[in-house]
């Protein structure tokens, strides 16, 4: 086979891309060949996936694909993001259309399992964030509600666990994403039945959990006739969530690289080997998602672009339809430092108008309100500059070493302004790119998978051999500290 074909799925939030990629001389060549937009359905107040509509873009890029490669295609895996879950019943098929993460059942969670389960307690099993989205109070929701679907479940599946079941028939759950739960154990290597248990959440359709860059099989026998495939196509599970195919491609120089996985969300970072579970994490928030070859990463998850990606379909609605280069010119030429926002306030996680909410915020903590868009996306960014800033700090007293350069990978690093930002903020170098970071994670791994790349270190190589990384070199400011006091004023009056 000559030049073998690996077709990555990577399944955002707002989008799904099915990236083809080629390995050939330590070097990767990508190749986008299908996206489709991923709307979520609202259903009086209930927020769903369309999960089958997804699954139906997926055998029309495979369909794309084939016809295209033919034999050359060797492999197909698939990334999405975490949190979110299906249940099947016995005969394999759905029970409900997956809820989306920005759900409202989850409002005043919390306490609720507070009641149950002491949030400490939680924290020492698990070392992951809280977070009502994560997948324990989003199961609970349904204990709460007394659903009929966990009694009537056979298995759980993550949403790429999922779309892995539809390509191969086999039902198991990848490591990665499976720590995003808040009930996967680190220091027993499983799922915590007991936590579980002690909600009264069940666990008998919890599924084996696999490595990284595990091959799952062949594609399906059924998929293969559908389709007229190639019967050889192996289905793999690179690091199925997506920051962590994002991170697996991150050109980190060593434990003094910290990363900002950047899109929707902001996930700020290090990878460590093994979890940093400890009251001090416990107090900053930390969590300790899976990475690949046994790594795990400490991080904390910062609400980021979704803040500009709502600003900007909210004005789209009043009839101003700026592109995001637009606006973050109009950013870069307006005052600095007039007010900030906690990006991780609860109000934005799912505002129904994100303006008249920061407005609201603004007014509430008595700062000065903007006086047009540009005004409006500066405080934005540089509100997530600052609590990069303050993320990264407790980095370095969670680990003890000293932060000598950012990489910021996805999306979020075509943002330049936000690039300089935070080199400014930080007083450390910025280095962004791959911006296509969890797609060559993702067909990275497979390539490992398939044995075409041997470790971690040659991954990187490659990555560095493949694409231009921009580099952003912080400069000096007087009002940057006193700017970085007032935010942290802010942040903590919002707490």
């Amino acid at each position: 086979m000559t030049n073998p074909k690996l077709l990555a799925f990577d399944l955002g939030a707002e989008s799904g891309r099915a990236i083809v990629g080629t390995l050939t001389e330590n070097k990767i060549q990508i190749e986008e060949i299908y996206r489709f937009p991923n709307v979520p359905v609202k259903i009086e107040s209930h927020i769903f996936w369309d999960v089958l509509r997804i699954w139906n873009e997926i055998k029309s890029a495979i369909s794309l694909a084939n016809s295209k490669f033919r034999e050359n295609l060797r492999s197909v895996g698939v990334d999405a993001w975490g949190v979110d879950f299906v249940l099947l019943d016995n005969n394999g098929e759905l029970l409900s259309n997956p809820h989306h993460y920005r759900d409202p059942r989850t409002e005043g969670i919390f306490e609720e399992v507070f009641k149950k389960v002491q949030r400490e307690e939680i924290y020492y099993r698990t070392g992951i964030q809280f977070l009502r989205i994560n997948t324990l109070y989003q199961l609970y929701s349904l204990v709460l509600s007394k659903s009929s679907m966990l009694k009537a479940a056979s298995k759980f599946l993550m949403i790429p666990d999922l779309f892995n079941y539809w390509l191969s028939n086999t039902k198991v759950s990848e490591f990665t994403d499976a720590t995003t739960t808040q009930f996967y154990n680190p220091s027993k290597n499983n799922w915590d039945y007991e936590l579980l248990e002690k909600l009264n959440i069940p666990t008998h359709f919890l599924p084996e959990i696999v490595k990284p860059g595990t091959v799952l099989g062949t594609m399906s026998k059924s998929l293969v006739n559908e389709l007229n495939l190639n019967s050889e196509i192996s289905v793999v599970a690179p690091a199925c969530h997506d920051t962590g195919s994002a991170v697996a491609a991150a050109p980190l120089e060593d434990e003094s690289s910290v990363y900002i996985s950047s899109g929707t969300w902001s996930l700020v970072g290090v990878e460590v080997s093994k979890p940093i579970i400890n009251k001090s994490s416990l107090e900053y928030n930390f969590t300790n998602e899976g990475g690949v070859f046994g790594k795990f990463r400490l991080l904390r998850n910062v609400q980021g672009m979704w803040l500009v990606q709502e600003c900007k379909r909210v004005w789209a609605s009043y009839g101003k339809n700026f592109s995001y280069e637009e606006l973050t010119q109009l950013a870069s030429k307006s005052r600095k430092f007039i007010s900030f926002i906690d990006p991780d306030d609860q109000r934005f996680l799912a505002p129904k108008n994100m303006l008249e909410e920061i407005l609201s915020y603004l007014e509430e903590s008595k700062q000065e309100k903007p006086k047009n868009e540009g005004e409006l996306i500066r405080i934005i960014l540089e509100s997530l500059a600052f609590k990069y800033k303050f993320i990264i700090k407790k980095i370095e007293e969670l680990t003890g070493n000293k932060i000598k350069q950012i990489n910021i990978v996805g999306g979020g690093s075509r943002n330049w302004l936000l690039n300089q930002l935070t080199a400014d903020f930080t007083g450390v170098k910025v280095v962004a790119g791959p911006v296509e970071a969890t797609s060559v994670g993702n067909l990275l791994m497979q390539a490992y998978a398939m044995g075409m790349v041997n470790s971690h270190k040659e991954l990187r190589s490659i990555v560095k051999n493949s694409f231009e990384l921009k580099e952003f070199e912080p400069k000096q400011e007087n009002l940057i500290d006193e700017a970085y006091n007032r935010f942290c004023s802010v942040i903590s009056s919002s707490a």
